[in-house]
């Protein structure tokens, strides 16, 4: 079972543990940076479709010419804040964090790192993905079939004020390193 929810959820971490202690975990996380104009993407698009009105992403991200902390896509990309509270029920090594960016450029290596911490046999190979000129990214070859992520995904993002997403990126610096301590890993996000 998937879905980006859980992460964020507070009461998730103990219902899992509730369910099933042993259990391993699977993490996809990207850039939080991105994350956030990637959540204001979906938004965006899903107004659209619904004939609402759409705000410009700057008017989001900054209130009173300061970030506004309070905007959900920044709180849900506090990735220690969320981090400290499965870290609660469950030790580090049941939680595999997979690199979302590095997935997105090369997904081979990142779903051989899934299978050895699932402890399955090797299976995936290089055949099994082919890259889609015209989505921008790799999908998956299997079993005769070619599959892609749903067209929702890989939506072009909208460019952002360069002093906003500065500022964004600033604020998640330190919330960023935290969660580098935690997870005992360094990622390569700006």
């Amino acid at each position: 079972e998937k879905t980006p929810g859980y992460f964020t959820s507070a009461l998730a971490p103990e219902r899992i543990r509730a369910m099933n202690s042993s259990i391993k975990l699977l993490l996809i996380l990207r850039d939080p940076a991105e994350r956030v104009v990637s959540d204001y993407t979906q938004v965006y698009f899903n107004r659209l479709e619904n004939h609402k009105p759409v705000q410009a992403i700057e008017n989001l991200l900054v209130h009173n010419g300061a970030l506004n902390i309070r905007y959900k896509a920044i709180q849900r990309s506090l990735y220690d804040v969320h981090m400290r509270n499965w870290l609660h029920h469950f030790p580090l090594r049941q939680i595999h964090i997979v690199d979302g960016d590095a997935l997105i450029r090369d997904p081979l290596p990142e779903l051989q790192k899934v299978e050895r911490f699932l402890d399955l046999s090797p299976r995936i190979v290089s055949s099994n993905f082919y890259f889609n000129q015209t989505k921008g990214f790799y999908c998956i070859r299997s079993d005769g079939r070619e599959r892609c992520l749903h067209e929702s995904k890989g939506r072009p993002h909208p460019s952002v004020n360069s002093t906003v997403l500065q500022q964004l990126r600033s604020y998640l610096q330190e919330h960023n390193q935290t969660f580098f301590r935690l997870v005992k890993r360094t990622f390569h996000w700006q």
